[in-house]
């Protein structure tokens, strides 16, 4: 990465080996309110470039030395800072279109047409110069604002992010998997911003929600008239996020007919929209992201392996939240912070006990999951501090429901009938929802009877489902059998 130009004068470093040339375009350059330095050969200018404070924006170099020649300079000042700008003079037409193929911005035929072009070339290099540092100096300051939400405290996602600052500026393939609500989208658009394609389009398509037909339309784009109902002529995906980034969500539902056409777009980078007997090139980076296990499906036929190969060069395995629970903390203070701001509430942080809660529940929706309670709580929380009572049920039941391993005692101790109680009815509830609110068939999946089913949803104001026979309602007194389980807190006295 360039660093930064100084804001004093603009400097310009110029080396040749003839005294008599230095000094008139040293005169030359202060006369233009440049900071000169000048330097007499190949090696004190590489010495000069290594020991500058800050970058020279500009080199003008004499191609031919004794002790060297131009081609070193270049190669010193493009090392030290990609943003430095090295003008060539020389005699010699051949030489400099070859520094030029070598990165060289210009350069200047000897001897000069005019002392007036090579300042004016002087200038427009300088120009550059400073546009192109401070393009990479904001990009920086964008790189690290979009990456400070990721920074993560679980090794495997901070494996993830380390992969990510250094393949983001390559055009490498990447296949995301994990499962549904990991980030697998999220960590393609971080991919995409921490590249040199930022500026240019990101395009997601969500290759198992369209059918086969349209998803090769969507892909490849068409020509007028290439099937019913092609009225127009259509780009195509591949070809509109040209110079960015397109995301093949759900790459394990693609057909096997469009993974052959997607195999030779990888290969050759060319586009053949349907109906057209003409190719396209293409410059697009492809990403690839499944929560199917596509090692799976190559072994089972379902996926071409030669198609894996390609966009398996990197791969991103996100973790399930449950397996990086050290990233809790930060995602919850993340959410509570943007949803307090889009909300305008005053929400804030969140209560030791709720956290708990939400530490202990398992988040089969992952961080997606997660995101949507955290919302849920912020419009819910009344003051600055989120509760247990702010959390959804599950979640809030979440301290004891996942099993001994789960259960915490809270520090203040707690009523074991209230928590026994509250194990009851997520359960019932659980059932109930299973069950499709078929009361007998969630009795069934709880081991108790129909009766008793019965008294514990109406002790618990319960009403869901209605299948029971009127004989067989009692909401007043348990079955004798059942009386026994119950707490001496909720018997009949």
């Amino acid at each position: 990465m360039s660093q930064g130009l100084d804001s004093g004068p603009r400097r310009i470093l110029v080396v040749d080996d003839e005294p008599a040339m230095r000094d008139t375009l040293s005169i030359l350059f202060r006369r233009e309110s440049y900071g000169v330095e000048v330097a007499s050969g190949c090696q004190s200018a590489i010495r000069s470039i290594r020991e500058a404070d800050t970058p020279f924006p500009v080199v003008l170099t004499d191609l031919r030395m004794p002790d060297g020649d131009g081609f070193e300079v270049l190669e010193a000042a493009k090392r030290h800072n990609p943003a430095t700008e090295v003008i060539v003079m020389t005699a010699y037409h051949e030489h400099a279109y070859d520094a030029m193929r070598r990165g060289a911005y210009d350069f200047v035929a000897k001897p000069f047409p005019s002392l007036r072009e090579v300042v004016e070339r002087v200038g427009k290099a300088f120009e550059k110069a400073t546009i192109v540092a401070e393009n990479e100096l904001l990009r920086a300051r964008v790189g690290e604002s979009i990456l400070r939400p990721w920074v993560a405290q679980s090794p495997a996602m901070r494996k993830i992010l380390d992969i990510i600052d250094k393949v983001a500026a390559t055009r490498t393939t990447v296949l995301i998997t994990g499962e549904s609500g990991t980030g697998k989208e999220r960590i393609a658009r971080l991919l995409h911003d921490r590249s040199d394609r930022a500026s240019a389009p990101f395009l997601v398509v969500n290759c198992g929600a369209l059918p086969e037909a349209l998803i090769e339309s969507e892909l490849f784009g068409h020509e007028k008239g290439a099937f019913t109902g092609a009225s127009s002529k259509h780009v195509g995906l591949l070809r509109e996020a040209e110079g960015g980034t397109l995301l093949l969500d759900e790459i394990g539902d693609l057909p096997i007919p469009l993974q052959v056409k997607l195999l030779r777009v990888l290969q050759e980078r060319k586009v053949r929209p349907v109906g057209a007997s003409t190719e396209f090139d293409v410059d697009v980076r492809i990403l690839a992201a499944t929560n199917r296990n596509v090692d799976e499906q190559v072994a089972a036929g379902t996926f071409r392996r030669d198609l894996f190969y390609r966009l398996n060069v990197i791969r991103l395995e996100l973790p399930p939240l449950r397996e990086r629970r050290e990233d809790l903390p930060m995602l919850v203070e993340a959410f509570v912070r943007r949803f307090g701001a889009e909300q305008g509430k005053a929400a804030r942080t969140v209560s030791k006990d709720a956290f708990r809660r939400l530490n202990a529940y398992p988040f089969p929706g992952n961080v997606r999951e997660l995101e949507n309670v955290i919302e849920r709580a912020v419009a819910l929380a009344d003051g600055a501090v989120i509760g247990v009572s702010d959390l959804p049920d599950e979640v809030a039941c979440a301290s004891v429901m996942p099993g001994p391993a789960g259960i915490e005692l809270p520090e203040q101790g707690c009523n074991l009938d209230d928590v026994l109680g509250t194990v009851e009815r997520q359960l019932l509830l659980q059932a109930l929802d299973r069950a499709g609110s078929v009361r007998k068939a969630a009795a069934g999946l709880l081991g108790i009877s129909f009766r008793s089913m019965r008294y514990r949803l109406s002790k618990h104001g319960i009403d869901v489902g209605d299948d029971a026979p009127d004989s067989e309602v009692t909401d007043e007194e348990p079955p004798s059998s059942e009386r026994q389980e119950l707490s001496p807190a909720v018997r009949k006295r």
